[in-house]
């Protein structure tokens, strides 16, 4: 299976890494920076599931990109998705299968209307992951998942094809037959974390401790519920039982990614956790927690683009 890998930043380089340590056939999309320190260093992976250095891997960049691929994984932050899109144009031919492990929903619909949404399956991935200064490839955690499938709940061939392409590396992938009500579950627990963390400054074992940081904390999981429940992807009971106690776990240091994007003053994914979901609600919910909270990054936003 001939697959692109979106960037090989900490996500993309991550399974894209696994899958080439494999022998797969694997090209990453990267820009110039990135290609140079790829061809100088590798490809390097640091993880309690085994390291890696993968000497000079397959890259190629934007404007020398030729021929389709079998598998596209996309992996970048929601705010370039857009330049993404033409980017990646030229990779994808009539058979391709374009794999978003991107958070929400949002991509869906632009992937949809510039590929049919006949090429583009649904998915996530679950992993911790961070590229260090040197470039190297840091898994932080004990999870590294990816979950795909056809958003109609078939077993297709194609995604059968990509499953035995993926058992062969180091991570664990999942086909679905339900992968729409999975990426809803995510979304909502992801979107209450990043929204309690960014509005409290604060992980989630900080917020407990803070008079009313529970309180606040299950009201916008609620929210974010409803939503869900409002599109017909209400999560189980066992789903969200399992956020509660991670959102509300005493002690905890778990905080989103985007709290610590937000700290440092670099650009986040507002528009596609927060304000798409709010963008799907019921307008007659009053969702108070979940308003307040985008409200929050917003005005974030406008004050960084002022500052610039």
């Amino acid at each position: 299976m001939r697959t692109l890998v979106i960037g090989a930043g900490a996500t993309g380089g991550y399974f894209g890494g696994r899958l080439l340590e494999a022998g797969e056939d694997v090209t990453f999309l990267v820009r110039e920076k990135r290609a140079a320190q790829l061809a100088e260093h590798g490809l390097v992976i640091r993880s309690s599931f085994g390291d890696a250095t993968l000497p000079n891997p397959p890259t190629v960049q934007a404007g020398d990109l030729r021929g389709t691929y079998d598998l596209i994984l996309l992996s970048c932050k929601a705010y370039h998705l857009p330049q993404v899109i033409e980017d990646m144009a030229p990779a994808v031919g009539p058979d391709t299968a374009i794999l978003p492990v991107l958070n929400g929903m949002r991509h869906l619909d632009l992937l949809d209307a510039r590929f049919g949404a006949q090429r583009v399956l649904g998915g996530q991935c679950v992993i911790a992951a961070t590229l260090d200064a040197q470039g190297v490839v840091r898994h932080l955690n004990q999870s590294h998942g990816v979950t795909f499938g056809e958003r109609d709940g078939t077993r297709s061939e194609r995604v059968e094809r990509i499953l035995a392409s993926m058992s062969k590396a180091k991570f664990e992938p999942r086909l679905s037959t339900s992968v729409l009500q999975d990426m809803w579950d995510k979304w909502v627990f992801l979107a209450s974390l990043a929204s309690i963390t960014c509005l409290m400054r604060a992980p989630v074992g900080d917020i407990m401790a803070a008079p009313g940081g529970e309180k606040a904390t299950l009201q916008l999981l609620d929210d974010c519920r409803s939503v869900a429940e409002h599109n017909g992807h209400a999560p189980s009971d066992a789903v969200l039982a399992r956020a509660r106690g991670v959102l509300t776990e005493k002690g905890s240091a778990l905080s989103a990614s985007m709290m610590r994007d937000l700290e440092q003053g670099g650009q986040i994914e507002a528009d596609h956790v927060v304000g798409d979901l709010l963008a799907r609600s019921d307008a007659s919910d009053a969702l108070p927690m979940l308003r307040t909270a985008y409200a929050h990054l917003k005005a974030y936003e406008a004050r960084r683009s002022r500052g610039k």
